[in-house]
């Protein structure tokens, strides 16, 4: 009676090997099919003042490296602004979940920005044993901005006019990540505070890269029942920023979808950053799955959804 359960048992772990080694290399093939892309990640949020969280992002990061991706890192750091210049009784105020940059504003943002966050962020990386260098838009003119026109005046608020493209390729050429602060340069070296999900929109689009990884505090995209929309395209996007369904830093974040997706970039996704390692749902997902921003007419059929966020 002993042999025939024993043969059992090693037919059971020989099947159960079989299938995690099948599982295996289809995951390497998934991986090594990436081999080479660019990624642009808008990191911010509740990701940057977790420290786990901040951890575990500086560690897919360097294993994005690892596996011969190429990724490009622009952080915000709205919540640390907005600390700062309530230490220095500064008033602040938004408008269409842009903040109304003064000069005084202006002055904390940079300081903020481009003093410890950006250095942080990138000694994170190169401390979980990838390579990054911190930079602003402003060194060596990587993103020229001009100012944000509208029907209100926001100040030093800018929108990216110009991203030296084979100057950030360069870095990547080199195996470094770019890690940029949301910082344009104007006319004659002036600063410009640009929102972080735009200028990744805008580097995603000069670079062409695979995808746009925006991390986001909320689900991802909801309706007005407030339900997650898993896929939508730009014409729906569009729809739900007129009819007042996605509101404050949402809009920002739809706008650059839109714009990515159109200008080239391969997909563009809204994710929830609070999501340890959420990137890997991504990356190695077992099957083709949602873009929650694509062009019309296209991933109509034959997806499937993983945690309502993703890209082929």
């Amino acid at each position: 009676m002993t042999v025939p359960r024993l043969l059992t048992l090693l037919a059971l772990s020989a099947t159960v090997h079989e299938a995690a080694s099948l599982e295996l290399l289809s995951t390497l093939s998934r991986v090594g099919s990436r081999v080479g892309e660019i990624v642009v990640l808008k990191y911010g949020g509740h990701a940057m003042t977790n420290s786990e969280l901040a951890a575990s992002f500086a560690s897919d990061v360097a294993m994005l490296q690892r596996l011969g991706m190429r990724p490009i890192v622009v952080h915000g750091g709205g919540p640390q602004i907005g600390a700062m210049l309530k230490k220095m009784k500064i008033e602040s105020t938004f408008v269409n979940g842009l903040r109304v940059t003064d000069e005084a504003t202006m002055e904390v943002a940079e300081m903020v920005l481009a003093g410890s966050l950006n250095k942080k962020i990138a000694s994170s990386i190169s401390c979980a044993g990838g390579r990054a260098i911190g930079l602003t838009g402003r060194d060596d003119g990587l993103v020229r901005a001009v100012k944000k026109q509208g029907d209100v005046d926001l100040g030093l608020v800018g929108e990216p006019s110009e991203v030296q493209a084979d100057r950030l390729l360069s870095l990547l050429d080199s195996g470094v990540t770019p890690v940029l602060a949301p910082i344009g340069m104007g006319e004659g070296g002036a600063p410009y505070n640009i929102n972080a999900d735009t200028m990744a929109g805008a580097v995603a689009s000069a670079l062409k890269a695979s995808c746009l990884l925006l991390l986001t505090d909320v689900v991802g995209v909801l309706d007005k029942e407030g339900q997650l929309l898993p896929t939508i395209d730009c014409v729906e996007a569009n729809g739900l920023i007129d009819d007042g369904t996605a509101m404050g830093g949402m809009i920002p974040k739809l706008q650059t979808a839109i714009s990515a997706v159109e200008s080239g970039v391969g997909s563009a996704v809204v994710m929830d950053g609070r999501v340890p390692t959420v990137l890997w749902y991504i990356f190695l997902a077992t099957t083709r799955s949602e873009r929650p921003c694509s062009r019309a007419g296209e991933d109509e059929d034959g997806v499937s959804r993983v945690r309502g966020e993703g890209m082929e």
